[in-house]
This record gives C-alpha cells, structure tokens and sequence, in this order.
C-alpha cells in the first residue's frame, strides 16, 4: 500500500515523501487521527538544533506524540477502528537492568526516525496500547509526554526515602503542570508545591497545595523532595534553587533538556548528601500506567484539558505549517494537529 510522508526536508519546509506499506507483514497499520507538536519538533522545524544534527537527521517525519485508529492488524491483536496511542520509543533488544527508553540501540521517532506525520504508520503491536472509548482524544494525543512524567515518578518511588510529606516542582510550563498533576494523583498524602516565574500560568495549577514565583519564595520554606521541570536557560537556576530548599538526603529528579551544559553547587550536593537522578522518554509500562490512570482518575484527564491549545485541522503540508507556526506564538498548552481525510 502507497503511503505519504510529510517530511522535514530542512527548516520551515516539509515535503511530501511515498512509502510502500506490507499490509501482510507482522506491523499494525494505524491512520493518526491527532498529533501534538512537541517543542522538541519545533527545535527542528525552526532549524535551531546543532547544524550537525540536522545534517544528519533531516530529512524526517516530525511528531511523537499522537494517537490513531486501527486500520488493519495482521496479527489480531486489534480490530480495525480501535482507537489506540501510539509509543515512540523503538526498541531492538531487551536488557535485564536498562529500561528500553535509555538503551542505545533504541530508535526513537522524530529523532532520526520517522515520526507520526504520515498518512498511515506501520508499527508493531506492543508499540501500541488501547485508549477508552470516551476520552478526550484531544488530551490523549500528548500521552507520550504525559508517559515520561509518569516514568519520572515511577523512577523518584523506587529511588527517594520515604518522608514525602512536601514535594517540590520547578515549571510552570506543560511538563511542571503534567508532573506536579500526577504527583498530587499518585501521592495524595502528600503537599504539592509549585515553583515558577510567571503568575498568570501558575494560575492553571489549582490541584497545587501552594504555589509560588521564584522570587517570592519564603526563607525558611523546606521540601523533601522536587523535580526539576525548566530546562533550557533556566535549568541552572532551577536546580541552584532546589539545592538551597531541599532537606538534607533528598532527592532531586530533574526532567528540563538544556542544550548545554549546567553548573550547579556539588558542594551543596554533598554536604546534604542528595540523590540526584535524570529521566528521558518512557516505555511500554510507563504508556500502560498513564492509561490506567486515566481511567481510574477521570478527574486528570478534566484537568489535562487546560493543556489544549490551538487546534487545527490539517488537510496539506500547508495546514501542517500553519499549525507548527501558531506553535511558535503559544505561551502555555499544547498545539494539536487533526486529520481531516
């Protein structure tokens, strides 16, 4: 079956590609159905990663995050028409001690491999996980980074003491809102505090049991533990801050991608004896505990939908710009791309 791929040739210019599709092969085909456009696409689609990396990655189909409908299984796993989201992360081997998401023999698409932004995707059944009938398709199609906040908690459960009775979480931008949502989900007992620079945005975070802007927070406040959701520019100063409120023996899990890198006060690290722990992508578990608990906790799923943003119905390579463009002028929330066929 004849296949088209919308690609990223270089920046701000996305051409059409054919593929052949085996509709007799061991792959699930899937017709994406909603994408949401990550700001690591847009790092692409405005050519700001390292000359280098594009050079060696373009051209690609960008997007992975989205969700789709079921338009043949071979293996039946499936049935046609079952609304499914789709997982990213590509693994070809297994290991007793290393998640799938952090072996370096994992593809992962939209970074060097072709992401959702096709026509139809051939992929394999244990790369898919079955949503509800009713959920908001719009909040499903962001489960990917949903997934990766999850796989963080899941990593902080396993790896911090626990006295968890204040958690901090740094951002107030998508992740720190998914984080700290979930936190508050999956720790009820505990207080969920919020830490960010624009108050407007910290508005949105009403589950928070405080919220506060970096530079009014008070001196003698302590937590137990935090994450670190900023990135970029602010990364050091979001873990220089963690350092000075954090209790001695905690642990900092830090989530925010810099492009460079951050310095931060080992000297603080040690005297307080903290663990810290960095998290990236998810796996299959991880996509089947967000989905679970998007059943069993209808209420997320409600307060996940101040993250849709700007919708747009695509049709062409040109309604694929414009809503990659509209990205760019967002301020809080995601884009989401539907497919009009």
């Amino acid at each position: 079956m004849l296949n088209t791929v919308y690609r990223l040739v270089a920046p701000r210019r996305i051409e059409i590609a054919f593929t052949d599709i085996d509709l007799f092969g061991e792959d699930v085909i899937v017709r994406p159905t909603h994408l949401s456009v990550c700001n690591a696409d847009q790092r692409y689609f405005q050519g700001t990663r390292d000359p280098e990396v594009l050079a060696k990655k373009l051209p690609m189909a960008l997007i992975h995050e989205g969700i789709g409908e079921v338009i043949c299984d071979p293996t039946n796993t499936f049935k046609p028409g079952d609304s499914v989201v789709m997982i990213p992360n590509t693994p070809v081997e297994s290991d007793e001690f290393i998640a799938e998401n952090y072996l370096r023999s994992s593809k992962f698409r939209a970074s060097g491999y072709d992401g959702f932004l096709q026509e139809f995707v051939a992929i394999k059944p244990d790369r898919l996980v079955s949503l509800p009938d009713d959920i908001n398709k719009y909040v499903a199609s962001f489960t990917e980074i949903v997934s990766v906040s999850v796989h963080a908690i899941s990593r902080f459960e396993r790896f911090s003491h626990a006295r968890r009775d204040k958690i901090g979480v740094w951002g107030d931008g998508n992740l720190g809102f998914i984080t700290s949502l979930f936190l508050k989900t999956m720790f009820p007992d505990s207080e969920v505090y919020v830490f960010g620079i624009d108050e407007e945005k910290l508005n949105y975070f009403s589950f928070a049991d405080k919220c506060y802007v970096t530079t009014k927070i008070p001196k003698d406040l302590e937590l137990d533990h935090a994450f670190e959701c900023v990135g970029g520019n602010g990364s050091q100063i979001a873990i220089n801050q963690i350092i000075d409120y954090i209790k001695p023996e905690g642990t900092i899990s830090i989530l925010g991608v810099s492009e460079y890198p951050v310095p931060i006060n080992t000297r603080m690290v040690l005297e307080k004896g903290l663990r810290i722990f960095g998290s990236s992508r998810s796996g299959r578990e991880d996509f089947v505990k967000t989905v679970e608990l998007y059943k069993s906790h209808p209420e997320i799923v409600e307060y996940l939908e101040s993250l849709v943003g700007f919708k747009k119905e695509v049709r062409n390579v040109a309604d694929i710009s414009i809503a990659f463009e509209e990205d760019i002028k967002k301020a809080f929330g995601k884009t989401i791309m539907k497919w009009v066929k």
